[in-house]
């Protein structure tokens, strides 16, 4: 069986890329805290103050619900973005209606 090789199995290219992944992930973290201050925001603008208990709950769902939301696209992209997907091959050729 040919196996295709990734762009990813380049150490060079690797460190690249897995840089550019952490970086948009740092990024991402700031975007989270953001979500967090505005969500928490307009809570407190619609239902009033809340105990200490739901602000941290709601804190911590909104952080880890964007952040997570990030890391899973960003691997998305780093996969498409660096070839690694269009080494695989397809094992059903036959099977594929676009062509």
């Amino acid at each position: 069986m040919d196996i295709r090789s990734s762009s990813l199995e380049d150490p060079g290219y690797a460190a690249f890329a897995w840089g550019r992944y952490r970086s948009l992930l740092w990024w991402m973290v700031g975007a989270s805290l953001l979500a967090v201050i505005i969500g928490l925001a307009v809570l407190r603008w619609m239902i009033g103050p809340m105990p200490w208990a739901m602000l941290i709950g709601t804190a911590c769902g909104i952080f880890f619900s964007v952040l997570l939301a990030a890391a899973l696209m960003g691997l998305v992209f780093l996969s498409s973005g660096s070839g690694h997907d269009e080494s695989v091959l397809d094992p059903f050729p036959e099977l594929d209606e676009s062509q």
